[in-house]
């Protein structure tokens, strides 16, 4: 094929420049037009790129991260969440590559940002308002698998949040490998670019100055970037071509029409082509900031590090004295809270000059004065209240509280301390008097206390990260306990307090091994504990071996006796009522809370207090429960549990209201109150014993006034669960535990109690009590018990007669326990029945009980009553009553005709209850004759 003018324009360019001396060619401008530009088949060649498997599968992973970026960029995060599903197919992919090669950086890296990004906006709670439902929900289904797919990378993302390594760094990312052999590698990454960008890039090269060449012979004015120098291959025919070969209008076009074009290369021409290896040694000395010949250096910035800083706060003639270092410290302080001041360099100086202190030798006065600025500097290192502080930084306050402590126990005899004293009367230089210092490590170790919480709020509580946090719980007590000790010898008795209730609230919620339950059930009122006998007046208690319940009662006893505040008292007592109900001690709890009186005030106590009154009711109720306390258990759990925000109540979570919404300032208010998740009460067995108290309550009175028109109603929660029943036209086997105590509500109706107590115990949060065998045995009883009561309360009517030994046979309970139950009934007027002793049977009498005829009338007669007055009153309404009436003549009549209408309504009632009391009289002789002898039987046999 004859060879074109086009082909020989290119070719000559190639050929001038083979030497550097040779003038070169300018070509004549040549017109093409568009057919130029249309090959056909036989002219168009294209060439094969073969690419490694590596080169494929981490391609396709770079694509899809820098999609993601830039979803990430505009907070999309649907198409965020998209592009991670497809970033995981595309890892699986290239499986084998990364079990031969290991994972690569950038893939790390990329699911560290995301990380980091889902976190930054599921925290930003207003932010998430504002996202729309898609985002929103696509939010939460992104924080699940990523937290689900990074466990797989726990190691590897910890490492690199350790050592990050900024992007374009790793070996990964490099686009110029070291494994290319030959020059096909080199032609795929020259296909990156188009002409466009490369005319562009060589009009720029002109106008710029001739390129200096380096020992190596390769150009240094080409753009350093990583990237751009592994895409585009440098050339020495390049590098050397003279601005002729660029400049025209002819040379322009040239250079347009040769990117487009294949060219031959011969056997001399390999290594031309050949990229350049990278000079690593050059790129480690740019990198360091010396010059490598070509005028690159990097810009460091002027600040020093924080530990160059500090050793820097004096010069090295400097004699440390105390005016010295106070001086110091007062230009440290000085700069706090000022606009640009470096909190971590802050800390870093109050450290250093703590260490120059020491070395100098200026005693432990001026140690405690930086420590407390130390400390304080770590508190106020995160400006924002409502989060936590980092890991490193709570575990750096906590060495330093601990110094401090050991520091004033060491020196307690020589040094004082006391926030009461001033700056000026503050005495760190003579050591012949006594050491004075302003600061109360009380207030530090309770603002200490407090940020423990506050972390603790701040972890995911099904999270390891929870578990870690919680392990510091017994470095926060050592703490308090040491500074408790020092306190007892130095502290004043409202330290003391302070001290003592810290430490009852990390103690009062917890269950000790020694306790045993059998404990509680013993009543004080008649055997008096070992603890009573050998009880003295307390001065300083000593709380380090004792039992929890010995250090808590001489704690709170010292509290009771010795504090002046309300709150300190008012807490101590609740914790002491919690921690008796929580070891089953129920009279103990139960004489306590009852002798306190709290009930009355509590409403004027803060909210947090409250918040603890709630969990010790709810505590003394389930303590209650598990002593068989069936009616106590209720009262105590009715106030929390009848409201419906038991959640909300106990401080366990909020809850969505409905009737208003809250501010954010004020959830970020109630976050703050929520206690930690291993202080919670399961809100589950909480219902579940509140649901079986109210069962074992409520079906026996709705069957002893099954005819009650209005009959009373223990928990209307209970009574809303059985309507819900009643109400579904297809009734399946229970499954959850409300339909467990539904369905063992109305098999207790028809006195079925066997398959009552199947339902109840087939509940499987009876499991969270610590015995629960004892509990499961405890309704078993009272199962059989209330179902005895219910069953002669549905057909005492039926029977005239009931054997003892046939209801101890039909409801699997001793004989006694059946006469007891029984007596109690008649004694209470439960039953119209009397023993006949010889026969051991129960009479039962129905002479003074009204029938269900007689039931049902007077239930009508009181629906008619009710009826009738509300339409007076709708009349009264629509007629205006008294104010139509304008002259005083007829207002007055018109009252008198109202007063005349209600005497005359008066009557009528007056004589219907003369009827019915009339009725009762002559049908009730003979219920009178039988009640005494009833009663004179009951108390024979009881």
């Amino acid at each position: 094929m004859a060879e074109s003018k086009f082909f020989a324009a290119g070719s000559s360019e190639s050929e001038s420049s083979d030497s550097e001396n040779e003038q070169p060619v300018v070509p004549k401008p040549v017109t093409l037009t568009t057919k130029s530009f249309m090959f056909s088949d036989d002219e168009e060649e294209t060439k094969r790129v073969v690419r490694s498997q590596k080169d494929k599968r981490f391609e396709e992973l770079t694509n899809s991260i820098k999609q993601l970026k830039n979803h990430k960029k505009i907070k999309d995060i649907s198409k965020v969440l998209t592009e991670f599903e497809n970033l995981g197919k595309a890892f699986s992919k290239a499986k084998a590559v990364v079990d031969k090669e290991g994972i690569p950086q950038f893939y790390i890296r990329c699911l560290t940002e995301l990380e980091d990004f889902v976190k930054e906006n599921w925290e930003d709670t207003e932010g998430r308002k504002k996202l729309s439902k898609v985002n929103a929900r696509a939010l939460a289904t992104l924080r699940q698998k990523l937290r689900k797919y990074n466990k797989d990378f726990e190691e590897d993302i910890l490492k690199y949040r350790e050592n990050p390594v900024p992007s374009g760094e790793s070996d990964q990312e490099e686009s110029g490998s070291e494994d290319d052999d030959d020059d096909d590698d080199d032609d795929d990454r020259s296909d990156f670019r188009g002409a466009e960008d490369f005319t562009k890039k060589k009009v720029l090269a002109e106008k710029s100055k001739p390129p200096k060449t380096t020992e190596a012979g390769y150009d240094e004015n080409d753009d350093d970037d990583d990237d751009d120098s592994s895409d585009w291959d440098s050339s020495e025919d390049e590098s050397t071509s003279s601005d002729s070969d660029i400049g025209g209008e002819g040379g322009l076009m040239q250079y347009k029409l040769s990117m487009f074009l294949k060219k031959d290369k011969g056997p001399n021409d390999k290594g031309k082509h050949k990229k350049k290896p990278k000079d690593k040694k050059t790129k480690l000395k740019s990198k360091e900031g010396i010059d490598d010949g070509g005028g690159w250096t990097e810009v460091k910035g002027s600040s020093l590090s924080a530990s160059d800083k500090a050793k820097q706060l004096f010069a090295k003639d400097t004699e440390i004295t105390h005016a010295v270092v106070s001086k110091k410290l007062h230009e440290i302080l000085s700069a706090r809270g000022k606009k640009g001041t470096d909190r971590t360099d802050q800390i870093e100086f109050l450290k250093q000059l703590r260490v120059i202190s020491d070395k100098a030798e200026l005693g432990a006065g001026m140690t405690v004065k930086l420590l407390f600025n130390i400390i304080s500097s770590i508190f106020d290192y995160n400006p924002n209240v409502a989060t936590c502080m980092k890991p490193e930084m709570w575990q750096e306050c906590l060495k330093q509280i601990s110094e401090l402590i050991d520091i004033l126990i060491d020196n307690e005899d020589t040094l004082m301390v006391g926030e009461n004293l001033s700056e000026e009367s503050e005495n760190v230089e003579d050591l012949d008097q006594t050491l004075k210092v302003r600061g109360c490590p009380l207030v530090t170790v309770e603002r200490m206390d407090d940020e423990f919480t506050k972390m603790l709020q701040g972890c995911d509580c099904h999270s390891t990260e929870y578990v870690a946090r919680l392990r510091d719980e017994e470095v926060v007590c050592h703490l308090i306990t040491k500074l408790q000790g020092y306190l007892e010898m130095n502290g004043s008795r409202s330290e003391i307090c302070r001290v003592y209730l810290r430490h009852i609230e990390h103690l009062y919620y917890k269950v000790k091994s020694e306790q045993k339950r059998g404990d509680g059930n013993k009543n004080p009122e008649l055997e008096k504990s070992s603890d009573e006998k050998a009880e003295k007046p307390i001065d300083k208690p000593k709380t380090e071996e004792a039992s929890s319940k010995v250090s808590i009662d001489d704690m709170c006893k010292f509290i009771y006796s010795r504090d002046t505040s309300d709150r300190i008292r008012t807490r101590a007592m609740l914790c002491h009522v919690y921690h008796h109900a929580l070891n089953d001690r129920w009279f103990e709890a139960r004489d306590l809370m009852l002798m306190s009186h709290l009930q009355e005030s509590i409403q004027h106590s803060d909210i947090p207090t409250q918040i603890l009154y709630n969990r010790t009711m709810v505590q003394l109720g389930l303590c209650a429960f598990r002593h068989g306390m069936i009616k106590d258990a209720h009262n105590a759990l009715h106030d929390v549990q009848s409201s419906g925000r038991a959640k909300e109540l106990l401080a366990q979570g909020l809850m969505q209201q409905r009737q208003f919404e809250r501010t954010p300032e004020q959830e970020k208010i109630e976050k703050r109150r929520q206690v930690p998740f291993h202080m919670h009460i399961n809100l589950e067995l909480l219902e579940c014993v509140y649901l079986t108290s109210a069962m074992l309550m409520e079906i026996p009175w709705m069957a002893a006034h099954a005819y009650d028109y209005r009959p009373r109603i223990f928990s209307k929660s209970f009574h809303y669960q059985l309507r819900q029943s009643e109400k579904q036209t297809l009734v399946g086997p229970p499954e959850s535990m409300r339909e467990h105590v539904v369905a063992a509500s109305k098999a207790m109706k028809k006195g079925d109690w066997k398959q009552c107590r199947d339902y109840i115990l087939a509940v499987k949060v009876w499991k969270l009590f610590r015995q629960p065998e004892q509990v499961q045995e405890m309704l078993s009883r009272k199962i059989q018990e209330e179902s005895l009561r219910t069953y002669l309360f549905t057909y005492n009517s039926v029977y005239d007669s009931l054997s003892l030994n046939l209801l101890a046979e039909m409801f699997g309970l001793p004989a006694s326990v059946v006469h007891s139950t029984i007596s109690k009934m008649i004694i209470n007027e439960e039953l119209q029945a009397s023993w006949d002793e010889p026969t051991q049977t129960v009479v039962m009498h129905r002479g003074a009980e009204p029938s269900l005829l007689q039931n049902l009338a007077l239930q009508l007669a009181d629906k008619v009553s009710n009826l009738v007055e509300n339409n007076e009153r709708i009349y009264d309404t629509r007629h205006g009553g008294f104010v139509q009436f304008k002259d005083r003549q007829g207002q007055g009549r018109y009252r008198r005709q109202n007063q005349q209408h209600y005497d005359r309504q008066d009557r009528s009632d007056k004589q219907d209850r003369q009827d019915r009391h009339n009725w009762q009289e002559r049908h009730g002789r003979q219920y009178d004759r039988d009640r005494s002898y009833q009663q004179q039987q009951a108390q024979t046999t009881y």
